[in-house]
């Protein structure tokens, strides 16, 4: 059976590659989804912007309790060792609430802060039309209560967390099921750019 190296390699198209994901044990799909070359996860940037529209739900389904955490272990591209290139994104619905998500990054590099996000959707932001239907985004961090287990809430303008994080944001495409794959933006002096960095997703039920 090909797995998604082979997809990928062929350009199946992102129906066939969902399809392969969906048909995947939970242990398997998430090696498959992360273990993704940085090339691979460029091109699977652009196939899945010919796929379903992701949304909140993705993140944390609708069944899911307010303050209940979703974990999604992921892996990234930026270049480093590969043992700090592994992480997860820890979600959950705030309380009353439905238009938005909170969440931080749990990193294997332990001495940068967690890096506190606020995911919500992109409609109404037409310049962010082509990037993708929801943005993670590391300029807002959680004004409410979070989760009793996660981290203290901090701004991601101070501590070695600015380095990684500030003036960040992070835009979503779904992959599969449980599979999405982002690309980092940065505000700065230049404007708001798309950084050549990406990283997948895989949602743990």
């Amino acid at each position: 059976m090909a797995d998604l190296h082979q997809l990928l390699s062929e350009k199946a198209g992102i129906h066939a590659i969902a399809a392969h994901l969906d048909a995947l044990d939970h242990e398997e799909r998430e090696r498959q989804a992360n273990d993704l070359s940085g090339r691979e996860q460029a091109l699977l940037w652009e196939m899945a912007a010919d796929g379903p529209r992701i949304d909140l739900a993705h993140f944390v389904p609708r069944q899911r309790a307010e303050l209940e955490p979703v974990h999604h272990p992921g892996r990234n591209t930026i270049p480093t060792f590969r043992y700090f290139q592994h992480f997860e994104k820890r979600f959950c619905k705030p309380r009353g609430e439905t238009g938005r998500l909170f969440g931080y990054n749990a990193s294997n590099a332990s001495f940068v802060h967690p890096g506190y996000f606020v995911a919500y959707d992109t409609a109404g932001h037409d310049e962010w039309a082509d990037r993708g239907p929801v943005v993670i985004d590391y300029h807002l961090v959680p004004d409410e209560d979070v989760p009793s287990a996660w981290p203290k809430v901090v701004p991601n303008s101070v501590g070695l967390q600015r380095l990684v994080y500030f003036r960040t944001r992070d835009f979503m495409r779904r992959v599969s099921q449980h599979v999405s794959i982002g690309r980092a933006s940065k505000e700065d002096e230049h404007g708001d750019r798309e950084l050549d960095f990406w990283f997948t997703l895989c949602r743990r039920d």
